[in-house]
């Protein structure tokens, strides 16, 4: 038997489905930034207490709070995995600067692939 929904239904299930992904999305947010703040064990423990009992205000007042320093941690480790990616790629990659650079011209130039005076453009155009 297919169950009959009225457009009304519908619209209200979806409704009540995207508050509740809201707040999952914004309760494990706060946990996370519990946990990842600089303050006392204590302090953290009374949060996280205060969570589990009274979820909703707890998360009211904590956003009003702490919503600036949340901000500020997630900027932080955002530019922290960024910093890391890029150190990685550059270090897959293998470009290390000037210096590898030098020591490529270097090896091609005692290959006798390029002449004294190519090698001396290049170490300027590197150096430069």
């Amino acid at each position: 038997m297919i169950a009959r929904i009225g457009l009304g239904e519908l619209l209200w299930s979806l409704l009540v489905l995207y508050f509740m992904v809201m707040y999952i999305i914004v309760s494990i947010t706060i946990v996370i930034d519990i946990f990842r703040s600089d303050m006392s064990g204590g302090k953290k423990a009374l949060w996280a207490i205060c969570w589990l009992f009274f979820p909703v205000i707890t998360m009211i007042v904590y956003l009003i709070k702490h919503g600036d320093d949340l901000a500020k941690r997630n900027l932080r480790a955002a530019q922290q995995q960024k910093e890391m990616t890029d150190a990685y790629i550059r270090e897959a990659a293998g470009t290390g600067g000037a210096a590898s650079e030098l020591e490529k011209a270097k090896a091609l130039h005692d290959s006798g692939a390029i002449s004294a005076d190519e090698y001396a453009t290049l170490k300027a155009k590197i150096l430069a």
